[in-house]
């Protein structure tokens, strides 16, 4: 019996093959793969660096050698710099990705749509600061305007590098053409008022997740008059689009502020918009918790959707007083930007020589009605030395002469000059006088040897 038990084990043991062994590599790929999808998604989630509007106005410069920037030339590179961040970032654009790791994250998606919500902002002002709707601008608020969750063909990243090149061309047209934005700042004002907006609607919902009464009553908001509270984890997401939206409005303000920095200044609005800017700035401050919290008053957890509500709100007042400041406000049109000097912009330099030239014609013709009065009276001032000389007692004849002579010579030098500087020849009834006179002091000094 213990023979036949023993052939049975064996013939069970070639039947079934023991395959344990093979799911520990498999769980070592597994571990690998969660290893470096958490590393990208890490790395994708670090914002990127701010734009360096220097940067951008050098590559402008550098592309139009021949002729000054137009203005507005520095927002369109601005606002075509931002859309290629989105495109060109660590990651690409996530906000419709499909497959690990970037389905995975909400933060910067979050954040990608708020940019993209401030450049379609700025893009439907455009016509206004162009002074017209165009066929590129249709272009680019078209493609700019698909759907950010589209990732079929054609995806939504195909449709904002089309976007973004219709930006650059319309930015080689202002910088060569000469054409440029409007010097006006209606325009300014109407984005300026929709970016209010914008901002406005992301404080309601910021503070439709705070949670916190007394503080609502403190800044003075109605509770009815919110949105429904976002779920508990989709309120980071609120958060991030906030974030976004300062990030790109504070890159595309300092390119205003390089087009437009005479209308700022006509306006008395350069304090304005550098405490705009400030505010944003300090929106987008380094958040040291791993998770947005929605603690309440002075407890342990920080409420950080009350805190940027608080940013927002102020950067909305600001955004609504700016835009006020520069309605109706006008400066004279130039192609360059408002910021750039004369000198920079090698224009401005013959007008005035022209103006010059007029002022110097008048002062000649003024001088030739007047030249006749003017001999005639060196005539008399040299009748009147000689009389002198005369008179006095002990001088030679020889001196006498030597200073009617000398005093004539310096007469007649004079009035040449005169004629000179002025761009006329000497009349001929100056000369006459002249002559006249010099004739006297030599009779003079031979009555007085």
């Amino acid at each position: 019996m213990a023979l036949f038990r023993n052939r049975k084990r064996r013939t069970e043991v070639l039947e079934r093959p023991e395959y344990g062994w093979i799911w520990k590599p498999l769980l070592v790929l597994v571990v690998l793969y969660l290893i470096v999808c958490l590393g990208l998604g890490i790395w994708w989630s670090r914002r990127p660096a701010d734009i360096d509007i220097a940067q951008v106005v050098a590559v402008q410069e550098a592309g139009n050698e021949t002729a000054p920037a137009a203005r507005g030339a520095v927002m369109v590179a601005t606002l075509a710099a931002t859309v290629e961040t989105l495109l060109d970032k660590p990651g690409g654009f996530l906000h419709n990705d499909v497959f690990p790791p970037g389905v995975w994250l909400d933060n910067m998606p979050s954040w990608e749509y708020g940019v993209l919500e401030q450049a379609r902002t700025l893009t439907r002002a455009l016509p206004a600061l162009n002074g017209g709707p165009s066929p590129a601008l249709k272009t680019i608020q078209a493609e700019l305007g698909t759907d950010s969750e589209d990732w079929l063909y054609p995806a939504a990243e195909r449709s904002y590098a089309k976007a973004l090149g219709a930006l650059q061309g319309l930015q080689g047209n202002l910088g060569h053409d000469g054409s440029g934005f409007v010097a006006e700042g209606d325009g300014l004002a109407d984005w300026l008022l929709q970016v209010s907006q914008r901002f406005r609607r992301e404080t309601q919902h910021l503070l439709a997740n705070a949670d916190d009464p007394e503080a609502l009553r403190e800044l003075g908001v109605d509770e009815d008059d919110l949105p429904e509270s976002t779920p508990w984890f989709r309120i980071d997401d609120t958060f991030y689009e906030a974030r976004g939206e300062a990030w790109a409005l504070t890159q595309l303000l300092r390119a205003a502020r390089r087009d437009y920095a005479d209308l700022f200044a006509k306006a008395d609005a350069d304090g304005h918009l550098e405490r705009l800017i400030a505010e944003l700035e300090l929106a987008q401050r380094r958040v040291w918790s791993p998770v947005i919290l929605n603690g309440s008053g002075f407890g342990i957890f920080a409420n950080h959707s009350l805190v940027l509500a608080n940013h927002t709100k102020v950067v909305a007042d600001l955004s609504r007083d700016l835009a006020g400041q520069l309605r109706g406000v006008q400066v004279p049109s130039t192609s360059a930007p408002a910021s750039a000097s004369p000198a920079d912009t090698g224009q401005g330099s013959e007008q005035p020589s022209t103006a010059s030239q007029s002022a110097a014609g008048q002062t000649a013709d003024g001088q030739s009605t007047e030249g006749r009065a003017t001999d005639g009276e060196a005539g008399e001032g040299q009748a009147a030395d000689g009389q002198s000389a005369e008179s006095q007692p002990g001088a030679s004849s020889a001196e006498s002469a030597a200073a009617g002579q000398a005093e004539a010579d310096e007469t007649t030098q004079d009035q040449a000059s005169a004629d000179d500087s002025g761009g006329h020849a000497q009349t001929p009834q100056g000369a006459q006088a002249t002559d006249a006179a010099s004739d006297d002091a030599q009779e003079e000094a031979a009555a007085s040897h």
